[in-house]
């Protein structure tokens, strides 16, 4: 195996590869997706087996934790044997995904079994007729019937992700973190991010910062600020008397977390995409088909769009649309 370590012109390693397995939902949250939403054509989408390829070679260059996403992992056949396949990955220290708990009833048990260590859940709402306004499709009883399968199965950790959005959902903050305290469960606080054109909330009037939502937990909580880390965006804070569960924000807006990236996404469509707020990435899909079997050529491709990641994402407060690409189409 390689001992090559990725690296962009900014000296930054890589070492945080999260690949969506599909663009495909059965939810249609406002923050990610339109609602009716085209997805692509399936023979545009990375097979399994391609899949597995890249991730191969992204662990050989010294890539150490992976996280499937989507659009929803889980309603991608085939997702779990792809799960143990990448599991067993010599070099590879971590695998985990983000789903939407719609489908962990079913897979929890098995996704733990093939070696998928952790896992993060979006539940953005506890109460049953917001959580199907914000996901037009969502049940919230099958998503909190899930997450109490995902316990049962014993990964190493459970987090939950809110993206907490003013006039929607703030109201909640404070109900979510008491949910996750009672079940031993991380929860992270999200920052809407620009990406896709919406139309039903203002992303300026809904916008509400990291810091908005931790003087709303302190009002019922003490917080701690935490160094400890995932190796991914969130800082994390603790609560004080709570050993069990830790609050984590990702701050796009208001904590810009650029100068540590340490992470590319590979789309569904098989993009490189080296940064979330642009549009620079590189095609490997193409180098895959055209080339099949060619190991040399797909390193020197990655190695040469490690040269391009930016610098930074320059999101906005604002109701433009500063990336077109929806979420589901970039990765969770």
């Amino acid at each position: 195996m390689s001992t090559s370590l990725l690296q962009d012109s900014f000296a930054r390693q890589v070492e945080y590869l999260r690949i969506s397995v599909t663009d495909r939902c059965d939810f249609r949250c406002v923050y990610c997706m339109a609602e009716d939403m085209q997805f692509l054509p399936r023979q545009q989408v990375l097979s399994l087996e391609e899949i597995e390829t890249l991730a191969r070679t992204f662990v050989s260059l010294g890539v150490k934790k992976i996280r499937l996403t989507g659009g929803e992992p889980l309603v991608r056949r085939g997702v779990v044997q792809l799960c143990e396949r990448i599991a067993a990955l010599p070099g590879l220290r971590e695998l985990v995904m983000t789903t939407n708990g719609s489908q962990l009833i079913r897979y929890a048990k098995p996704l733990a079994q093939a070696g998928l260590k952790r896992l993060n859940i979006s539940l953005d709402s506890l109460n049953a007729e917001k959580f199907r306004q914000i996901t037009r499709t969502g049940d919230l009883q099958q998503v909190l019937d899930g997450i109490d399968a995902a316990r049962e199965a014993g990964f190493a950790r459970i987090k939950l992700n809110a993206v907490i959005m003013k006039g929607r959902n703030d109201e909640e903050v404070l109900n979510l973190v008491d949910y996750a305290v009672a079940r031993e469960l991380d929860l992270t606080f999200i920052e809407e991010m620009p990406l896709g054109a919406i139309n039903e909330h203002s992303r300026a009037e809904a916008f509400c910062s990291s810091a908005e939502v931790r003087e709303i937990i302190s009002q019922r909580y003490d917080l701690l600020e935490s160094t400890e880390s995932t190796q991914g965006p969130s800082r994390y804070w603790r609560i004080q008397g709570v050993a069990n569960s830790r609050l984590g924000f990702i701050s796009p807006h208001s904590h810009n977390f650029c100068a540590t990236c340490n992470r590319v996404r590979l789309t569904a469509e098989g993009r490189l995409l080296l940064c979330l707020g642009n549009e620079h990435s590189a095609d490997l899909k193409a180098v895959l088909r055209r080339h099949p079997g060619d190991e040399v050529r797909l390193r020197e491709a990655i190695f040469e769009a490690m040269a391009r990641k930016p610098w930074s994402h320059d999101f906005r407060v604002s109701d433009d649309v500063q990336v077109v690409r929806f979420m589901n189409m970039t990765g969770g």
